[in-house]
């Protein structure tokens, strides 16, 4: 029991750094744009406002590779808290599991708050 608990362990460490890094992407997104379109208001530039769709663009890519890595690393989680002692091998590779980059960047977790967060744009765009 000792193995599997220590494999399980070494998973939920990598699981949640991906989680960690993921609530990091979402504040540099945040921090970055808010930045940008600060800065392009008081040198009133705010016709170049669209230029904060990059970044958005950026984190919301990176922050669906994370949440797919986690989603990833769950379901390994849940295939190794299922296997007997004797099979434990200590495997970290999530080959085998089915999931996507583009459904975890599309999920219902992170579309509302990048769609959110390009509409702010897009606004600052058309108040500018």
């Amino acid at each position: 029991m000792e193995a599997k608990l220590k494999h399980l362990e070494f998973i939920q460490g990598v699981i949640n750094r991906l989680s960690t890094d993921s609530f990091r992407m979402k504040g540099w997104a945040v921090v970055l744009v808010s930045a940008l379109l600060v800065l392009l208001a008081r040198e009133e530039r705010t016709d170049f406002a669209y230029i904060g769709f990059v970044p958005v663009l950026v984190f919301w890519g990176l922050d669906g590779y994370f949440l797919w890595q986690e989603r990833l690393f769950r379901d390994l989680y849940d295939h190794v808290r299922g296997l007997e002692e004797s099979e434990i091998d200590f495997s970290m590779g999530t080959d085998a599991f089915k999931r996507t980059w583009p459904g975890a960047t599309f999920s219902r977790t992170l579309s509302p708050f990048y769609i959110a967060l390009a509409l702010s744009v897009g606004f600052a765009m058309i108040i500018g």
